[in-house]
This record gives C-alpha cells, sequence and structure tokens, in this order.
C-alpha cells in the first residue's frame, strides 16, 4: 500500500486551517482516512475563544480514532460522536449556537478486506479511482447548488446570503457543533476488489478542476498518482500565481490552503 499526503497553507503567515491523516490499524486488515477544511471566520468575533486551527485538531483527533476504532459504527454515527466530543471541549465561555462557532468540511473513508467506506460534508472531495481507471468524484454539492443565486446578486449581499444558508435547512452544512448534521453527510460504499486508490482533496486543491479546469477528475487523479501530492499543490499555486487577482478565475481567496492526501491499494497496470 501506497500512502503520500501533502498539505500548505494559502499564506505563510495564517496558520493552516485543514487536517489530514491516516490510520492504519496494528491488525493490518484495514485503515480510515480523515481530512478536514477549516472553515475561515470573518475578522468579527466568532462567540468561542478557540480558533478554527484548535477545532480541527481536535475534530481530526477524534474522527481517526473513532473511525479507525469503532468498526460497530457507521462513519456518520462516527462524525456525530466526534462533533458531540468536540464540543464538549469548548470552554463555558464558548458560544457554540453562534453561526461562526469553529467549524469545517469533512471528508472520511474507511477500508477492511471487503469494503471502501465514505462520507463527504460540504465542499472538500473524496476521489474513488477503481481497478478499470473509472474515477468517481464524491461530492456534496449543496453548496455549488446556491453559489448561481449568489452571483446574481449586489457583490455586498453575497457573503450574508451564503451566510444566512450554512447549516440551514434548504442550504448547505458543514461539521460544527451540532452532531445531528452526521446525517446530512454524502455517504456510500464501494467492495475494496474494485478499487485502486483514494484521494482526499481540500477545496484548495480541487480548484484545479474546477476554478483553473486544468483537466477532468480523471487527470487530477493521474497527476496525483504519477507525480504526488507536492506537485499537485505546486501545480495549483503556479495556476494561481498566473492570475493573482483572480479576474480570469474568480475565487474567494487567491491561495488557499491545500490538502492532499493519496492512498494507492494497488498500483496502476501497465
Amino acid at each position: 500500500m501506497r500512502i503520500e499526503m501533502a498539505s500548505e497553507p494559502g499564506s505563510p503567515r495564517i496558520p493552516n486551517e485543514d487536517f489530514a491523516s491516516v490510520a492504519l490499524p496494528a491488525a493490518g486488515r484495514g485503515g480510515a482516512l480523515v481530512l478536514l477544511d477549516g472553515v475561515t471566520p470573518p475578522p468579527e468575533d466568532t462567540g468561542c475563544g478557540h480558533g478554527v486551527p484548535w477545532y480541527v485538531a481536535r475534530l481530526g483527533g477524534a474522527l481517526l480514532e473513532l473511525s479507525g476504532s469503532r468498526r460497530d459504527m457507521t462513519l456518520a454515527e462516527c462524525l456525530a460522536a466526534a462533533i458531540e466530543r468536540t464540543a464538549s471541549a469548548h470552554g463555558p465561555g464558548c458560544d457554540l449556537s453562534h453561526a461562526r462557532t469553529p467549524q469545517a468540511t469533512v471528508v472520511l473513508a474507511r477500508w477492511d478486506e471487503s469494503v471502501v467506506e465514505h462520507l463527504v460534508l460540504s465542499d472538500s472531495a473524496l476521489l474513488v479511482e477503481e481497478t478499470d481507471g473509472t474515477v468517481t468524484p464524491v461530492l456534496d454539492t449543496r453548496l455549488d447548488g446556491l453559489r448561481p443565486a449568489a452571483r446574481a446578486l449586489p457583490p455586498a449581499e453575497r457573503a450574508a446570503y451564503l451566510e444566512g444558508l450554512r447549516n440551514a435547512e434548504g442550504g448547505f452544512f458543514t461539521a460544527a457543533a451540532d452532531p445531528a448534521v452526521a446525517a446530512r453527510a454524502v455517504t456510500g460504499s464501494t467492495p475494496r476488489e474494485r478499487v485502486r486508490a483514494l484521494a482526499a482533496l481540500s477545496d484548495g486543491v480541487t480548484r484545479w478542476a474546477e476554478t483553473f479546469r486544468l483537466g477532468d477528475w480523471a487527470a487530477l487523479a493521474a497527476v496525483l498518482r504519477t507525480e504526488g501530492p507536492r506537485s499537485l499543490i505546486s501545480r495549483v499555486r503556479t495556476a494561481e500565481s498566473a492570475d493573482p487577482g483572480g479576474t480570469a478565475f474568480p475565487r474567494g481567496k487567491v491561495h488557499d490552503d491545500a490538502t492532499a492526501v493519496l492512498v494507492e491499494f494497488r498500483p496502476a497496470g501497465p
């Protein structure tokens, strides 16, 4: 098995708000993958004294432990339990009902000798590459579905429009302090014998395909497999630097935190 990962902050002056880890149990019969992309808050108060990096580290650690050790729990149940555990770690001065309490997007995968399970919440992505070369993206597209309406609004109103739909019925969902959000995640499974590789990507990396249109998901998976995660992130940075004003390729940040994880169960054929 081949496991590679890389993560790079959008700015060297701001802490990286992504989290990624892979666990391989001592029994050697399976494993688990976690990738989180922390949601950067606006400058105003978030109702919590803890920052997003604190939150993603706590949530990520809990997810890795639960998904790797509690095979009796579904991935959605693992996410709900991890959110509840992280919420309880906040102090009494933290307002967890605040709309901008620390939160994150989630990618989870877990495998054993028979099946590969997955869970995705919000706009990070998981690519499942099968042994025949087919690459299937597992995406939570609810936020994407809201963006056309946001673009039709005056620029000053766009952010407020989307904020009003965060973790709201008819909107989109992220992991914050309410464990019930786990039921909103995109989940599924694939027989292990059909899976060649998995790729977990924060949206700072998915912009290679979704924003800059440098190739489709299969092409992205090929770059990741042949060149590795660090090279893929470097390609994204090159594309960002070529459009520093975001005029040709509009995006919320010129450079975003970028994280990619590759788990290859078996190498590609000739």
